[in-house]
């Protein structure tokens, strides 16, 4: 045989032996996952509830909704998204009159913000060239 196919014999027998060891890993971190996921269940059984409805409700948004569920659910979701809208336009509106009573604007904000950068960019650059002189002094 050629030196050429016993490389190639070498490699294949490599990538094989990887191919089992990657197996038997994958094999081994399942079944640790499934052990750990048992432990938990009965550590902590409402954490338990709680992920699956939450994995519930994630593949019930996934799927498409049929005509029956549009028309038992339709009214009541439309009614629960214009309350949660409100109560958000409520918020910020009673949080938007709270900061202009304190005299606070997105302006005085914007400046306040730059000069406390500013600040700690001329701070940091007296640290610095204190440092820097230091170093020469010695």
């Amino acid at each position: 045989m050629s030196p050429r196919h016993d490389d190639d014999r070498n490699f294949a027998d490599q990538a094989r032996q990887r191919a089992i060891e990657s197996y038997e890993q994958a094999r081994d971190n399942v079944a640790g996952a499934g052990k750990k996921a048992r432990e938990s269940l009965s550590d902590a059984p409402l954490l338990a509830l709680a992920g699956g409805i939450a994995a519930g409700a994630l593949i019930a948004a996934l799927l498409p909704r049929t005509d029956k569920e549009t028309e038992l659910v339709g009214p009541t979701a439309k009614r629960v998204k214009q309350t949660a809208r409100a109560a958000a336009d409520a918020a910020r509106e009673t949080g938007t009159k709270q900061l202009e009573e304190l005299g606070i604007s997105r302006e005085k904000g914007e400046q306040t913000l730059r000069s406390l950068l500013q600040g700690m960019g001329d701070a940091a650059k007296a640290s610095a060239g204190a440092a820097v002189d230091a170093a020469r002094k010695r």
